[in-house]
């Protein structure tokens, strides 16, 4: 559209300038003497239309630069593009400074920090889903971010990648990164298809944790499940992450409790009231748990 004005603009000063040739040549039929003072008139006419012209050009000019740019809501801060989720616009006095995050960071608007580039899981970039091209290498898609395991059998490993420079973490045993988080979450959260299996971890007395996700009364996951020792009223498991079984013990007098899942005085956990009975200073030795709580 500027172009274009711009154009009529300068034909129309064109146009002017064929004008005032043309006074000059009527010049030419009289003599020198009319020639030339009808050449000094055409001049003096060109300068006056040039005169009334030249702002008109210099503001049209200035609408063919600024025309299609950002304009600041305010006179200072930093303010998302309309389009592109990692551009943005800094303003100084009125005046917009076109920046890009840098590769792999989106722009969040509602970032009250100076650096409002964020990691893409922490922004809602709503419409705003164009993205700068990618500066990739094998590791890391972008040059910033938090990216999986490029073999798509490998769920449990995923890179941390700033600048280009890969940083590899291993998640706990059980879970899977999960690339919308940026972490380490259950399987079935992270819904990932393909992955090798994980070996199941038994002791020597062959526990080995439950495949099923337990629950808490609120219905949340519970990261680091609790099991009672099915003969053992003192001992209990606790599964690392759900996977790794660890054998744990209540001190001397004290049960587990499998409904508190706390450790218990004897009398309050059914099948072990008497497990002290002999000895209440020390744990009876081979002693097994009259029943086993539900």
């Amino acid at each position: 559209m500027a172009f274009g004005i711009l154009c009529i603009l300068a034909h129309f000063v064109g146009g002017m300038a064929v004008g005032g040739a043309g006074s000059v040549g009527e010049g030419k039929r009289t003599g020198n003497k009319v020639r030339t003072n009808r050449r000094v008139r055409s001049q003096s006419r060109n300068m006056s239309s040039f005169r009334v012209v030249s702002p008109l050009l210099i503001l049209l000019i200035s609408f063919s630069i600024t025309y299609g740019q950002f304009k600041c809501p305010s006179k200072h801060g930093q303010f998302e593009d309309s389009n592109q989720c990692d551009k943005y616009y800094e303003c100084e006095e009125g005046v917009a400074t076109e920046k890009l995050c840098p590769d792999g960071l989106v722009f969040d608007p509602l970032n009250r920090k100076v650096n409002k580039c964020d990691q893409p899981f922490n922004v809602d970039c709503g419409d705003r889903i164009e993205l700068q091209a990618p500066k990739s290498n094998h590791l890391c898609p972008r040059r910033n971010g938090y990216f999986a395991h490029p073999e798509p059998s490998v769920c449990h490993i995923f890179y941390n990648c700033i600048e280009g420079d890969a940083t590899e973490i291993v998640c706990p045993t059980g879970l899977h990164f999960d690339e919308y988080s940026g972490t380490c979450v259950w399987p079935d959260s992270a819904g990932r298809t393909g992955c090798g299996q994980t070996e199941t971890i038994k002791l020597k007395d062959g526990f080995s944790c439950p495949k099923e996700q337990t629950s808490n009364a609120h219905g949340q996951t519970v990261a680091h499940p609790v099991y009672a020792h099915p003969e053992d009223c003192q001992k209990f498991y606790v599964c690392l992450n759900g996977v790794t079984p660890r054998e744990q013990g209540c001190s001397t007098g004290e049960v587990y409790n499998e409904e508190s899942q706390k450790c218990d005085t004897p009398e309050n956990v059914p099948g072990c009231e008497d497990w002290f009975k002999d000895d209440p200073k020390a744990a009876p030795v081979g002693k097994k748990r009259s029943r086993r709580s539900a």
